[in-house]
């Protein structure tokens, strides 16, 4: 695994809040609240602490946390990076919460990607379009629509929405967000009978084709630890790991 120190994973992590914004962000000390009532995702729906020194009133704290997410509607999850103080997961492990959906950092440095057989291609404007074709790629509930528009349209750094159409049905999707010299992607899939054919590598090498155009240098992904072909594709494409993040979630929930 790739060392990274703790000012790079708060680099990251700070982006990525940006890239992928909640609807609301509430602080606890250094712990970020993240709630958003219209879509269930855990990053958009979590608890995440950002200083490894940060322990005090732990019980408290928890106990408060776990009262604004069921006032919300949503089962208390937190997101535990590096930067969460081991002895707050200690805690949660005491408590039974059970950890889960085990992730994976990625980096690489972009301008080392060969991008010459990427596509040319100008991102979507049109989210609706966009977000019609990721429902279809992922196979996900249509129902996820508005609280997916609003997560979207809500990213202020420069996103670049991109499809690969074979005929008029979308094979694959991906989401690139640019903030500054750092390029996140999110939302990469392929439509599962179209897998192991190209159109995942082609998507992530046009996303990165367009965010190396507009000034990024490093670019950044999230994949969970048991997507073994993902993972496989990233590193021929120069992506190595970072750093490592999991859930925990209370045992009732």
């Amino acid at each position: 695994m790739r060392s990274m120190q703790l000012a790079q994973i708060r680099q990251i992590e700070a982006v990525g809040f940006r890239a992928w914004p909640a609807s609301s962000v509430h602080y606890d000390g250094s712990w970020a609240i993240r709630l958003t009532a219209n879509h269930p995702s855990k990053r958009l729906n979590s608890v995440n602490p950002l200083d490894p020194g940060d322990t005090d009133n732990m019980e408290e704290r928890v106990a408060h946390a776990i009262q604004r997410f069921k006032a919300h509607g949503r089962p208390p999850v937190f997101r535990l990076s590096p930067l969460a103080p081991k002895e707050l997961d200690a805690y949660l492990e005491g408590l039974g919460w059970p950890r889960f959906d085990e992730s994976f950092i990625m980096v690489a440095d972009l301008e080392k990607i060969d991008v010459s057989d990427a596509i040319d291609q100008l991102p979507l404007q049109d989210i609706d379009r966009f977000i019609d074709a990721a429902i279809e790629v992922h196979q996900d509930d249509p129902a996820l629509k508005p609280g997916l528009f609003e997560v979207i349209n809500a990213i202020v750094p420069a996103r670049g929405l991109f499809v690969i159409e074979e005929g008029s049905e979308p094979v694959s999707t991906a989401i690139c967000v640019q903030d500054g010299a750092l390029a996140g992607l999110f939302n990469i899939g392929t439509l599962a009978d179209r897998r192991r054919k190209g159109h995942g590598r082609m998507i992530v090498k046009t996303a990165i084709k367009w965010a190396v155009q507009h000034g990024a240098k490093r670019g950044w992904l999230q994949v969970e630890a048991d997507n073994a072909g993902a993972i496989a594709l990233y590193e021929k494409l120069g992506f190595a790991e970072a750093y490592r993040y999991a859930y925990r979630r209370a045992p009732d929930a």
